[in-house]
């Protein structure tokens, strides 16, 4: 009776691998070293994903640095530690930030990229607010006014000048000569 578990592994070991899981590789044809081999599944696109997958094929991306409202808007808040930081999801968290250590009010920004074209209305900015007493009861809130309005100009302003020292910008050919 205790073979017979033995018996069912062994079996299931013998399906699995008349499945076509594995497959001999003829050593002359496969490089020796890891980053060659690598290498060579790069440039095949193949990879090996999380969780077992396998991925074929890559995609494009467009770097962070190419997007001007993304560079300006880590510019302008530089003086903030950030909290969370999404390209791909077009969102900048900033941590909880005081600029003076007494105060018991601190501030913490989220910018949501809802286009990439420098408008006005590309950006959604939100800042919140976090007053705590002496027993460390905190309210939090959303703040509006002006500082949301300056931040977003500050942001276009210089999402605009990061356009304009673009080195590979196309021009629009003249419309007067030709």
């Amino acid at each position: 009776m205790l073979n017979f578990p033995k018996l069912i592994i062994i079996l299931i070991f013998l399906l699995h691998n008349g499945c076509g899981i594995y497959k001999p590789v003829d050593a002359r044809k496969t490089s020796v070293t890891g980053t060659e081999r690598a290498k060579k599944n790069i440039e095949e696109g193949r990879g090996f994903g999380l969780f077992g997958q396998m991925s074929r094929g890559g995609g494009t991306f467009e770097f962070a640095n190419a997007n001007e409202l993304w560079r300006a808007s880590l510019d302008v808040i530089d003086f903030i530690p950030l909290a969370s930081v999404n390209y791909s999801g077009g969102i900048i968290i900033t941590d909880w930030y005081s600029n003076d250590e007494s105060s018991n009010e601190t501030l913490k920004i989220s910018i949501r990229f809802l286009t990439n074209e420098i408008r006005s209305d590309s950006l959604d900015i939100k800042i919140f607010t976090k007053s705590c007493d002496n027993q460390n009861n905190c309210v939090t809130s959303e703040k509006s006014g002006n500082l949301i309005a300056e931040l977003k100009k500050e942001i276009l302003k210089r999402a605009v000048q990061y356009e304009k020292e673009k080195p590979n910008k196309k021009k629009k050919p003249d419309k007067l000569s030709g």
